[in-house]
């Protein structure tokens, strides 16, 4: 892979997950099971078995989803680099999509990667019952619009806004019935739409500081190696080098907002032009879109998409 300025390659979160993801790529490049398959030696259950045999609600649950969308992104990373495609100058990641960039710059070693991430979901659906929490999709309205319509609601019951992901986009995240009046809140304040998320928890806000704590303890037991190649971080757009500072990063994440739309700011602003999605489907390609129409941003998750993204740096 040769190195040139002006690519980046990002990593999507939850949410990207579905039945049957990377199997038509699983069939051109058996880098993808490989992948795979160390992912369920690390696990000690056929995780690709369940991508693509279980249930939506077994893959649905966050202890589930996350090694399978971080084996995803690294299963088409490595697909990328077998194809010959170019290296970026810049990795990032959606949420849990940070830990699969961190693993593609060398950061952290898979293997350790997938364990941690399903510690990591199983943490957060520990923190939060099920349905005591929720997070829903704010469209139309300005950022700090978002932030004064939770502000004006979080008491004893607490919302807040979880995802920054593009102009007009701004996700929010806290207990049901708080969301659920930030929701209305929102509408009469001129929000186009209010969707609530099906996820199991809330993500990005305070109710996962618990969590947070945990992980923070897990982090501990886990050896980070320099960067092979700079990763910007959700929670503070920040590049950084010491292992102790992006484990912080990591354990702020859980518990603070995704700065989306900051981050990919920062990327044209160190001027990235090209992104590529790596992972099954393009949620981020589609955000990139309503962020900045001019940038170049293209989804691989299977052989006609990495053809199409392939056939692009080569002309």
């Amino acid at each position: 892979m040769t190195n040139i300025n002006n690519l980046a390659i990002i990593f999507p979160g939850q949410g990207s997950q579905s039945l049957g993801m990377l199997s038509a790529l699983a069939e051109s490049f058996p880098v993808v099971r490989a992948t795979y398959d160390e992912a369920s030696q690390a696990l000690g259950f056929d995780l690709w078995r369940l991508t693509q045999e279980g249930s939506e609600q077994e893959l649905n649950r966050t202890e589930h989803t996350q090694p399978a969308l971080l084996a995803a992104g690294q299963a088409v990373w490595r697909v990328w680099d077998e194809s010959g495609g170019e290296q970026p100058s810049l990795l990032a990641g959606h949420s849990l999509g940070e830990y699969t960039a961190l693993v593609c710059a060398g950061v952290i070693d898979f293997s350790d990667a997938i364990t941690l991430v399903a510690e990591r979901g199983k943490y957060m659906q520990e923190a939060v019952p099920h349905g005591t929490g929720a997070m829903a999709a704010i469209l139309g309205l300005k950022d700090e619009q978002v932030v004064e319509v939770c502000q004006a609601i979080s008491g004893e019951q607490i919302v807040s806004a979880a995802n920054f992901n593009a102009t007009g986009q701004v996700v929010i995240a806290g207990h049901t019935k708080a969301v659920q009046q930030a929701m209305a809140s929102a509408k009469q304040a001129g929000a186009k739409r209010a969707i609530m998320l099906p996820v199991s928890v809330p993500s990005h806000c305070a109710l996962m500081k618990q969590a947070a704590d945990r992980l923070a303890t897990r982090l501990q037991s886990i050896t980070f190696s320099n960067a092979n190649i700079p990763v910007i971080q959700n929670v503070d757009v920040e590049q950084h080098t010491a292992a102790q500072d992006i484990k912080q990063a990591l354990i702020q994440q859980l518990y603070q907002p995704v700065r989306w739309l900051e981050t990919i700011g920062k990327m044209q602003n160190n001027g990235i032009t090209q992104l590529i999605e790596c992972g099954p489907g393009k949620v981020l390609t589609g955000l990139i879109k309503r962020i900045d129409r001019s940038l170049d941003a293209l989804a691989v998750y299977d052989p006609a998409s990495l053809q199409a993204a392939i056939d692009k740096q080569q002309r």
